[in-house]
């Protein structure tokens, strides 16, 4: 069976090219996946999709038609899949689960640091010659109070990193993590008193209904005048137009983001020299107090790694008749209802 890749990036196709160690039939798209392209998919029955592609409803209808019988993502979130319409066209969909959760942890570091001490602010300034540190006063992480909400694999790496800098960590999750209360001295409690609490707050969550607008007016209202809010989780998560309210009445004092709630068509694309329409993305990097990377927190030489393994590895299952442990559907290769398959 062959396989089409969307939205392949240069640096990400070298990865993907070693991974390849069986030599399949693959191919290589710099479009991404959305209805005016899924035609490209003819004669594929397996395509590899990224976080910015379209794999909607209308479009898995057009998937269908063209007999694509496999949607693997290289990525772990997949909000951007109708699965349930999957389902109903009988598309197998795999993901990457976990690709490295340091490096999405490591980046919340490198968006607090920069800006708490004014990184960006002194560069743009030393390019000019100045050289005062008049407005580049930042504030010790040790002895602050950070609060981090959706404790999984990502959350609790980012645990014992902000344990190491001397904070005092309270989480929110549905699932208590035991080891993370003895060893670290964490703290579970509801959004509502970790926003209340915290000096720093960071967002690990998935997109889900029940996600969406996690971060709205009614919890920036409970901040405390200054918090610093960080999402590498979802763009969804975040309510935008109440961000930059609170951000204008300085309940948010400081806004770094990964990810953006309207980032598609935006984020992975080079719009050097094109007018940006985005309204409220003009407004936050408007902004000196915020700090918008452009969903890369991904991009580490290990995490791409792991990313183009675990690729492959759904491929061959595919290509094996067997189901993959990373299958998001619920469509069984017949082996495995025999009881012959990999689970």
């Amino acid at each position: 069976m062959k396989t089409l890749f969307f939205s392949t990036k240069p640096y990400e196709q070298l990865y993907l090219e070693k991974a390849n160690t069986n030599n399949y039939e693959i191919t290589f798209l710099k479009k991404p996946l959305c209805l005016e392209t899924a035609h490209l998919a003819t004669g594929y029955e397996i395509i590899s999709i990224f976080t910015g592609d379209d794999a909607s409803a209308e479009v898995l209808e057009s998937l269908h038609e063209l007999d694509v019988k496999c949607i693997t993502t290289r990525a772990a979130g997949y909000d951007n899949i109708d699965i349930d319409k999957a389902n109903s066209f009988g598309i197998t969909v795999t993901n990457v689960p976990a690709y490295s959760p340091y490096a999405i942890a490591e980046h919340v570091i490198a968006l607090i640091q920069a800006l708490n001490r004014k990184t960006v602010i002194a560069h743009n300034q030393v390019e000019q010659q100045n050289f005062t540190t008049d407005n580049l006063i930042g504030y010790d992480l040790h002895g602050k109070t950070i609060g981090i909400i959706g404790v999984g694999i990502i959350g609790s790496v980012l645990v014992k990193i902000m344990h190491g800098f001397g904070c005092k960590i309270l989480c929110c999750d549905p699932n208590e993590n035991d080891q993370l209360k003895e060893k670290f001295g964490v703290k579970y409690l509801d959004k509502e008193t970790l926003c209340a609490s915290a000096e720093i707050i960071s967002i690990h969550t998935s997109s889900t209904p029940e996600t969406k607008y996690l971060i709205n007016k009614k919890l920036i209202d409970l901040m405390k005048p200054g918090t610093m809010l960080i999402n590498t989780g979802r763009g969804a998560c975040v309510n935008t137009v109440d961000v930059i309210e609170g951000l204008q009445n300085g309940h948010i004092g400081y806004y770094g983001a990964d990810v953006y709630e309207n980032e598609r068509g935006i984020f992975f694309c080079d719009l050097t020299g094109k007018e940006l329409k985005d309204d409220l993305l003009k407004k936050l990097l408007s902004m000196p107090n915020v700090l918008i990377t452009p969903h890369q927190a991904f991009a580490t030489k290990q995490a791409l790694t792991n990313i183009a393994d675990t690729t492959f590895e759904n491929i061959d299952c595919m290509q094996k008749k067997v189901n993959s442990k990373n299958r998001l559907t619920n469509i069984l290769i017949e082996e495995e209802i025999s009881g012959n398959g990999n689970s």
